[in-house]
């Protein structure tokens, strides 16, 4: 007899495996399309380097003219992307003119890529960039390997080195000219967090040996926050500067010019300072800060937010002739983050969801609270797919769509058990809208970094999850492919073949036990007609691993050789039927590929078996 096997589309972690008879368990790598479950595509490197730092953050824009631009923001380092071509646009701290930097080049020994650099207190750090101009030749390494963004390597008080492309001829030669520039960018920001109690921390030592070190030394990882202003950029570090790129296009080509602090740009009129995210109000040119300083002092207010004037960014001056202005939000400690949407920009706060929205008269902006005693782990666990905005609390998910609910998962206590909350402003929520899918990146609880995922299909409305390594997730109908950054800073087409790169992706889908039969009897199972698609595939000959786990009981272990043993067998595109021998009463499923360019969907496969009594 033959015996359809038909399972529930999605994971479910929150029941028993025996409970969740008839469904999904564990899986990697996996989606589910129309119920049926489906290997995930795979990601080959969009740039053959790494950024430097880890990135946080990506925004992607198309200007006027055309330029389809990519802004990435890491810990070390700002980028934007065109073309396929890098360009580092981190903004500069100081400059020093030839009048300090005459001949302050030495090389390293012959044969060495080591150049060292006297500027007295240039505040540098190791791994900051600087950028040189106006150098000479020297020592047999040419200009253009030092007029470029440099990375210290070393630092001993005004002097610092850093490595080239070319090597010394005769080694210990001083010089470099007389017009040389040397601009340092902004130090750079933590990678991770981190957060703990040091030595000398607050009331160290005080009254006695180690008495009162109870103040945390806090280092929050750097994030960055993009929106375009028109062809122009916004940017700012959470809770720290504002900076202003300019477009600009000299004979059809874009100009890749640093951003400069917003404060000092010519005009801007008592502009913030400081932020903890910069957003647009794009359909009134009106440019907002969130958790930003009091108007004409220095001092931070978490929950102020202020506007300049309507099409005027540099404008920030409160006044009856424009519409510059400031508003403080009522309760919620601080402002965590905000998204645009639609129709209205959400601000979260520590536990404060508001709506903020342009009403157009003297109070140009106002906002309501939506809700109260909600939660997002960090900044970026939110993301907006069709005109619904999900995130990710301290505890569970929750959707927008007017009004704010729990998100019903199959997998709470999966995510929430395995996560290491010291990190979790790592955690990134993205759209795959070509899946319909909403994506979050989280580290597990043995891990520092991003290390899982876990996908909610608002289509199919089932859950899945698996384990990759992202920091940033860009999806853009502007690009062909949605963009990711891995942690070691290599971007990624996401969705393009069926790889991890140029290696196999292996992938994984485990079932929960089922009834054979009516769960009483025993079955005693001949044949498998196996119904697995491999469109997409590359591999000559794709195919997949179906293992089959006879058990008694719910309690009991897997059978094993010395009984009925456990069933694996391989299924290509022409395998037709199975034949096999296995006896119980329950039976689980596995499907796998580890191979180079294989791509697989599940069917509804069917067992061959008879009733074979009670014991």
């Amino acid at each position: 007899m033959l015996q359809k096997l038909v399972f529930k589309p999605g994971l479910n972690r929150d029941q028993t495996n025996y409970m969740g008879e008839g469904g999904w368990y564990e899986c990697d790598k996996i989606r589910f399309l129309s119920g049926s479950p489906q290997k995930i595509g795979g990601w080959m490197k969009y740039l053959s380097t790494a950024l430097q730092g880890v990135c946080r953050q990506m925004f992607n824009y198309v200007t006027s003219y055309g330029d389809n631009l990519l802004f990435m923001g890491t810990s070390s380092r700002v980028y934007v992307e065109a073309g396929g071509i890098l360009h580092d646009i981190t903004p500069l701290r100081v400059v020093f003119a030839p009048s300090v930097t005459n001949n302050c080049l030495t090389t390293g020994p012959a044969g060495s890529n080591v150049i060292t650099c006297v500027i007295p207190n240039h505040g540098g750090v190791t791994g900051d960039g600087v950028y040189f101009a106006g150098a000479t030749d020297l020592d047999g390494i040419e200009a253009s390997k030092i007029n470029i963004v440099q990375t210290i390597t070393y630092i001993n008080a005004n002097t610092f080195s850093f490595t080239v492309g070319d090597v010394a001829t005769a080694g210990g030669v001083t010089g470099g000219g007389t017009t040389i520039y040397a601009g340092f960018q902004i130090n750079i920001g933590y990678a991770v967090g981190v957060v703990g109690y040091g030595w000398g921390v607050g009331a160290w030592g005080r009254t006695s040996w180690g008495a009162g070190a109870s103040a945390p030394l806090i280092k929050p990882q750097r994030d960055w926050w993009f929106d375009n202003f028109d062809n122009d950029v916004v940017m700012n570090i959470r809770n720290g500067a504002i900076y202003y790129w300019t477009y600009s296009n000299i004979g059809g080509n874009p100009q890749f010019t640093v951003p400069v602090e917003l404060q000092y740009i010519d005009g801007a009129s008592d502009a913030p300072i400081q932020a903890t995210q910069m957003v647009v109000s794009q359909n009134q040119k009106i440019l907002l800060a969130f958790g930003t300083n009091d108007y004409g002092t220095t001092n931070f207010n978490p929950l102020l937010v202020r506007w300049s004037n309507i099409d005027d960014p540099l404008n920030w001056t409160p006044a009856l002739e424009n519409s510059a202005g400031f508003l403080q939000l009522p309760s919620g400690s601080s402002i965590i983050c905000v998204l645009r949407t639609r129709q209205e920009i959400l601000v979260w706060t520590t536990s404060i969801l508001y709506t903020w929205q342009y009403v157009g008269t003297n109070d140009v902006f106002n906002y309501q609270q939506v809700a109260d005693n909600i939660s997002i782990i960090s900044p970026r666990a939110k993301a907006t797919a069709n005109n619904t905005t999900y995130w990710m609390g301290l505890d569970k998910f929750y959707m927008y769509n007017g009004t704010v609910t729990t998100l019903p998962t199959t997998l709470r206590n999966h995510v929430f058990g395995n996560l290491n909350f010291d990190q979790s402003d790592q955690i990134i929520c993205g759209t795959n809208e070509g899946w319909n899918e909403v994506w979050w990146f989280y580290p597990s609880a043995d891990s520092t970094e991003n290390d899982k995922y876990v996908i909610w299909n608002h289509v199919e409305q089932v859950w899945y999850y698996g384990t990759i390594d992202r920091s940033a997730w860009n999806d853009s109908p502007l690009r062909k492919y949605p963009q990711s950054v891995r942690n070691d800073g290599y971007v990624f087409n996401q969705e393009q073949g069926s790889d991890d790169d140029t290696l196999p992706m292996a992938s994984y889908l485990i079932s929960n036990d089922l009834d054979i039969e009516d769960g009483n009897n025993f079955t005693l199972i001949r044949r498998m007609i196996p119904d697995v698609d491999f469109s997409g595939s590359t591999a000559d000959s794709p195919e997949v691993l179906i293992t089959m786990k006879p058990r008694n009981f719910p309690g009991s272990a897997y059978q094993d050789e010395q009984s009925e043993p456990v069933i694996q067998t391989a299924v290509n595109q022409y395998t037709d039927q199975v034949f096999l021998r296995a006896r119980a009463r329950q039976m689980g499923f596995k499907i796998q590929s580890v191979d180079l360019g294989v791509q697989w969907q599940l069917g509804a496969m069917r067992l061959d078996g008879q009733k074979d009594g009670r014991r």
